[in-house]
């Protein structure tokens, strides 16, 4: 079985900005087809990201959504706002991967096309000895 890979963050270096602190990545055929499917909402520091895609549908969705689509490196190529279920967005040929956010994500982190984004995982160390917790925790590019 393939190790379960952590959440990620998303932080717009171009705005000083998180949009999100726990994000699943949905890189298989499976994770990306069901996303966010089967769910009554998406907590608001939360969200998948999607790779790769340029494209979302929110068919069988019950809550609204923002989708930011984002070339390979990191930078805001598209956006949707307030994406409502049962939904279908066209492809975007410059994206690569897709981020399904919080409704409202988008307007209170002022994201913008052609932000910069930063995204990384944690990866705490095992060990409990010396340093604080921070020090011990480290992020590490995806």
């Amino acid at each position: 079985m393939a190790e379960k890979r952590g959440d990620v963050y998303v932080y717009n270096q171009t705005k000083e900005a998180f949009l999100a602190f726990r994000v699943e990545v949905a890189d298989s055929v499976l994770s990306r087809l069901v996303g966010l499917l089967g769910r009554r909402s998406l907590n608001p520091d939360s969200g998948v990201w999607i790779v790769p895609g340029n494209s979302i549908h929110t068919i069988g969705m019950l809550f609204t959504i923002d989708v930011v689509l984002i070339d390979k490196n990191f930078r805001v190529v598209g956006l949707r706002e307030l994406l409502r279920p049962f939904s279908v967005t066209l492809p975007n040929f410059s994206a690569e991967s897709v981020l399904e956010l919080p409704a409202h994500t988008i307007f209170k982190s002022h994201t913008e096309i052609g932000d910069q984004l930063v995204i990384e995982r944690y990866k705490a160390d095992q060990g409990t000895q010396g340093g604080s917790r921070q020090e011990r925790s480290r992020a590490v590019r995806v």
